[in-house]
């Protein structure tokens, strides 16, 4: 869908103000002139990782279309809940409004006992912003040239194959435990606080590869200092179609893991 200055002005009105996700608002009352101060567009990861990225690309846009100050603000940690939960404690003004993923919306529910939010009574939910694939990758010199040669070494030596991710219970680190259960071998995962931390690891080979959202990884690909290994999308990336996929590789017929 295209955003325009009157879809965008009709879906923040509508929420309270929220482009992805905003405080559930309560009773509306008269204003004088809105906004009178920035909004806050909570990031709920560290600078550099994919999220980050298209935060900021979306905080540009509305600044462009709707002619009100949008401004990132990072809030990672914790698989992006800290972040979340900033936004769902905010009051519902339209001046806070936060980046939601996979991670945080649907799968933290499920992992986490205690977490402070919840995805539904506590935030309203705006507009879709983006389907993200997620890639395995190795830094160039790797001796993995190939997902085969990971599973080869994963099953000669169970464990001493490392994969980073952005953190515990991300979209990210499960893809890569389901790629370890469809490949029925033992690799170790090595959590980070966000995707930057991930990324300059394995280009320094201190972990063996990395499961990566695309755009973290798409300028290091690009410029040749990673090699793509598989996506874990049902279908090809169109931005990078030699990339095969999972399931092509015989890994999983239906393997099909992406985020948002």
């Amino acid at each position: 869908m295209t955003l325009t200055r009157r879809t965008l002005l009709a879906r923040l009105a509508a929420s309270g103000g929220g482009l992805a996700l905003a405080a559930t608002a309560g009773p509306v009352l008269a204003q004088a002139a809105w906004p009178a101060k920035p909004i806050r567009l909570i990031v709920p990861f560290p600078p550099g990782g994919g999220t980050d990225i298209l935060s900021r690309l979306v905080a540009t846009k509305l600044t462009e279309v709707s002619h009100w100050t949008v401004v990132p603000d990072n809030r990672g940690g914790a698989g992006g809940t800290i972040g979340i939960a900033e936004a769902a404690r905010a009051q519902p003004t339209g001046y806070d409004i936060v980046m939601g993923q996979k991670d945080n919306m649907v799968v933290a529910p499920w992992l986490y006992k205690n977490l402070s939010y919840d995805p539904v009574k506590d935030l309203t939910a705006v507009a879709h912003v983006a389907y993200t694939p997620v890639v395995i990758v190795t830094r160039a010199e790797s001796k993995f040239k190939t997902l085969k040669d990971v599973v080869d070494a994963a099953r000669a030596q169970p464990d001493a194959v490392t994969f980073g991710s952005p953190g515990n219970g991300t979209t990210i680190h499960l893809a890569g435990e389901i790629f370890k259960s469809a490949a029925n071998i033992k690799i170790r995962h090595v959590p980070y606080k966000g995707s930057n931390a991930a990324m300059m690891d394995v280009l320094a080979g201190n972990v063996d590869l990395m499961v990566s959202s695309l755009p973290s990884a798409i300028a290091q690909l690009k410029s040749g200092k990673l090699r793509p290994l598989a996506v874990t999308s049902g279908k090809r990336s169109s931005s990078m179609p030699d990339i095969p996929t999972v399931a092509e590789l015989g890994y999983g017929k239906d393997f099909d893991v992406s985020t948002w």
